[in-house]
């Protein structure tokens, strides 16, 4: 029988049990795929804390994944059995040795790009691609601020930032992880944990502040993000892993700062139909072209569990992944 990690009520890490559940034949539009790898990802902490509300009659966990199609049900004419392929998005359910959702869900995979690498990338690459392309359009000779370089979604962003010709200022939360943050192409990595981090950013780039920052910290951290950033710049707040954020002030983001603040979310971005084909589209020509995306920790599925306690724990850096 197919294993699965469910929860059946919000909590700690203790809650995900490993369950036997059958996937069920695909239907019209469908596709049943025996998955290799699923993604981990802070949203998965949020959706297990409680903090964002499981999908009714769904109590598996996880957003992104990898495997092979196995069936196909009637009307997909753009797979065959056989194909490799990655997703992601609702509905949630990636922690699962088999499932079945909508062949639009699903991206081929081309020769030179492994499930491994994919099932571990769609998540924050396409994260990364929103708020490069959508949520501020960086151009070459900019400054990007990153703050936890050193994680997955934090090297992506760099990575990809560096591809468009911007410059990267990346933080980090220890000196151990500040070689991460150059290899992944910083130009530039400071500790947040310094108490003139706000300041030296401001200083490195051009004395003015960044044209955006990239921000999944949150807690207090947010209201000194806003404050390394130059005027009609962009912060992007994407998440909370230090705690809730207090509230923010529309005047503080008016003169003299005078910037935007953003709360973009991936799982939005790729519901959209038209987006999430062409994200999809260039992060596998990318990784395809060679981008990199290093796994830094991976666990069997039945160890869901563990990951979770070393995401929140900030053991790990880069990708975190469950195989099958």
């Amino acid at each position: 029988m197919p294993l699965a990690i469910a929860i059946t009520s919000p909590g700690g890490p203790e809650v995900l049990k490993a369950v036997d559940l059958p996937a069920s034949e695909p239907g019209a539009g469908e596709a049943l795929i025996r998955q290799s790898i699923s993604g981990v990802n802070f949203v998965d902490i949020y959706v297990r804390s409680g903090l964002y509300p499981l999908q009714p009659g769904n109590n598996v966990l996880g957003f992104e994944g990898a495997g092979v199609v196995e069936a196909l049900g009637a009307d997909v004419g753009d797979l065959k059995v056989g194909d490799r392929v990655a997703y992601i998005g609702h509905p949630i359910g990636s922690y699962a040795e088999m499932r079945t959702l909508p062949a639009s869900r699903l991206v081929k995979l081309p020769d030179g790009v492994s499930e491994r690498v994919a099932g571990s990338t769609m998540l924050r690459g396409l994260t990364a691609q929103m708020v490069l392309q959508k949520t501020y359009p960086v151009k070459a000779g900019e400054w990007v601020l990153v703050h936890a370089g050193a994680g997955g979604l934090g090297q992506l962003v760099t990575r990809l930032a560096k591809k468009i010709g911007a410059k990267v200022i990346a933080t980090v939360g220890s000196e151990a992880k500040v070689g991460i943050a150059h290899e992944a192409g910083a130009d530039a990595v400071l500790l947040h944990t310094s108490g003139n981090w706000v300041e030296e950013t401001r200083r490195i780039a051009d004395g003015r502040g960044v044209h955006l920052a990239v921000d999944g910290i949150g807690g207090t951290m947010l209201s000194q993000t806003l404050a390394a950033v130059r005027p009609f710049g962009m912060v992007a707040s994407l998440g909370q892993v230090s705690g809730p954020i207090p509230p923010i002030n529309i005047e503080e983001l008016t003169a003299p700062r005078v910037i935007g603040l953003s709360r973009p979310s991936v799982l939005a971005y790729a519901n959209d139909p038209e987006l999430y084909r062409e994200g999809a589209t260039a992060l596998i020509a990318a990784l395809q072209a060679g981008l990199v995306n290093p796994i830094g920790a991976e666990y069997e599925l039945k160890d869901a569990a563990r990951a979770h306690v070393d995401l929140e724990a900030g053991r790990t850096t880069a990708s975190v992944i469950l195989t099958m």
